[in-house]
């Protein structure tokens, strides 16, 4: 069973930074790609980035295009979220997700979910 635990969230000021952790269990980390998501209160789910089985490949949403940086340690079967240069409007609660076999960056691609972390930036 897959298992997926994020962590690093908090509360923070406009233009800090944080760096979101999320722990895989269950399978073979490395054969999977990875997503972060989020939502905000009121708003659906939000697609944030995703990356590759083997790190190579990584997309973003144009909205934390250049302030985000998503990237795998698949020796520690762990993905992160770097967050830089934050604004209010970053404020959502952050899922990291497993997608089955597709590149995919709609949320019903991804199967598993981890409990989400809080992220508020206050102005």
């Amino acid at each position: 069973q897959v298992q997926l635990v994020e962590s690093g969230g908090g509360l923070v000021q406009t233009g800090d930074s944080l760096k979101l952790s999320c722990a895989f269990s269950g399978r073979t980390f490395s054969l999977y790609v990875m997503g972060w998501f989020r939502q905000a209160p009121g708003k659906e789910r939000e697609f944030i980035a995703r990356i590759s089985g083997n790190g190579g490949t990584t997309t973003y949403a144009n909205s934390v295009k250049g302030r985000f940086t998503i990237s795998r340690d698949n020796a520690k079967n762990t993905v992160y979220l770097q967050m830089n240069s934050l604004k209010p409007e970053d404020t959502a609660v952050y899922y990291c997700a497993v997608a089955g076999t597709t590149w995919s960056t709609i949320p019903s691609a991804y199967p598993y979910w981890g409990q989400g972390t809080q992220v508020t930036v206050s102005s």
